[in-house]
């Protein structure tokens, strides 16, 4: 879906890349120190191993459930008319960051190769009790990386636990890569008709914002979002919901209502959701998806994808068929645990997909890993004397790919950092 403004954001596309394409940030002595731990090298995945047996993909394959139509509007009606992205970025009034403002500790999160280009912290303020997750961008939304006039991060973050928590979206405005500013919306699912909302316990460890929908991971399912469909609270209050005349998100000024979602059908054998990310290199374009697994367990985790429908009355929602089911296009297993980011991406003038694993480290090492993938092996970006994997942050992010800049997107602990795919493939040995 194209947005207004096209002709004039290429000149602007243009002078943004030109200057990310400069010197990458120096941003920790730490990045230098590489642990004895981090030597080893055992935990290489080796190859892909292609899922093909009908048992394999059916347990990865999701049901369709919309939200009626009648709902979404008796919610529009009593708290009015919804309001979009725009409005949550020009109420933005809490700032990152820059790398040189992050505490020591805070740099120590971030990889040690290949280095961020840019870093940013996050305020201690606006996220105290909430835990970083999911990434996603505007170059996700769209292939020219803007958002009607705008360039876009969203970043996912969760309270609580999975089944008794929160979950809400820091809405950042990227047009001043040098200044960002952020607001945030609570996520939460429609009940009783429209008539009142709940708030969506869930951790984000997956998240996607594909043409005017964001696809949130939720356990055993994929909730969808509409990003035209913010609704903005009226009380403040820690209460979730409606409250007497006014509505309340725990104190947050917008709501994201959700208006569908995707559940798992595979019984016992259906992965547990974990990282997500948007494959623009496949036709249709596709979602990618992985599953989580424990990082110091023995257990092997599984990726697939899902095609989007090119269906324009269903934008932004995945190709189903006429049971409403999505089915995986394309599965494997990987002998890699702990995966927390994950991108497939396919060479131009190429059939094959390098997938892009970012592994949290076990118990004995401080850094994670970040591998590519294939049916025929595997490499990790190394660093140190000894030539190690453990390069990555200290806690695996998202991977995020915006294709207009050629950046990764990714967060550890309190930093949001962006690190070029080039650099990533100059530090794979």
């Amino acid at each position: 879906m194209k947005q207004r403004g096209r002709h004039r954001r290429r000149k602007q596309g243009r002078a943004v890349r030109a200057f990310l394409a400069g010197t990458a940030l120096a941003l920790t002595a730490a990045a230098t120190m590489i642990s004895a731990s981090q030597a080893t090298v055992g935990d290489n995945p080796g190859a892909l191993e292609p899922l093909t047996r009908a048992s394999d993909t059916r347990a990865l394959a999701l049901r369709e459930q919309l939200v009626p139509q009648a709902t979404l509007d008796e919610l529009a009606s009593g708290m009015g008319r919804p309001v979009g992205v725009r409005a949550v970025l020009a109420s933005a009034d809490r700032e990152l960051r820059a790398a040189s403002g992050c505490t020591a500790d805070e740099r120590t999160a971030l990889p040690v190769a290949p280095a961020a280009q840019r870093a940013y912290c996050w305020d201690a303020a606006g996220t105290r009790g909430w835990r970083a997750g999911a990434v996603t961008t505007s170059g996700d939304a769209d292939d020219d990386g803007w958002w009607n006039d705008n360039r876009v991060l969203l970043s996912g973050w969760s309270q609580g636990t999975a089944d008794r928590g929160l979950a809400r979206v820091a809405f950042v405005d990227a047009n001043d890569l040098d200044h960002l500013r952020y607001a945030s919306a609570l996520l939460v699912v429609p009940v009783d008709g429209g008539r009142d909302y709940r708030a969506l316990p869930s951790r984000l460890s997956g998240m996607v914002w594909y043409q005017d929908k964001l696809l949130v991971t939720a356990a055993d399912r994929l909730y969808v979002y509409d990003m035209n469909r913010v609704q903005r609270t009226t009380v403040d209050s820690p209460a979730v919901g409606r409250v007497g005349d006014g509505w309340a998100a725990h104190g947050q000024r917008f709501v994201l209502p959700a208006i569908g979602s995707y559940r798992l059908t595979g019984s016992d054998a259906a992965p547990r959701l974990g990282a997500l990310s948007l494959d623009r290199s496949t036709a249709p374009d596709s979602l990618v998806a992985g599953e989580w697994t424990p990082a110091d367990g023995e257990e092997h985790s599984r990726l697939w994808r899902y095609d989007f429908d090119t269906d324009p009355a269903r934008t932004g929602l995945l190709s189903v068929d006429a049971t409403g089911t999505a089915s995986a296009v394309e599965a494997y297993e990987t002998e890699a645990s702990g995966i927390r980011g994950l991108l497939s991406h396919r060479a131009a003038g190429t059939d094959r997909s390098d997938w892009y694993l970012g592994r949290d480290p076990d118990t004995t090492d401080r850094q994670g890993s970040l591998w590519r993938q294939d049916t025929e092996g595997a490499e990790a970006t190394r660093c140190g004397s000894e030539n190690a994997p453990r390069c990555w942050g200290v806690q695996a992010g998202p991977l995020s790919y915006w294709e207009a800049t050629g950046e990764v997107w990714s967060q550890s602990g309190r930093a949001l950092f962006a690190v070029p795919l080039g650099s990533i493939e100059s530090a794979l040995g």
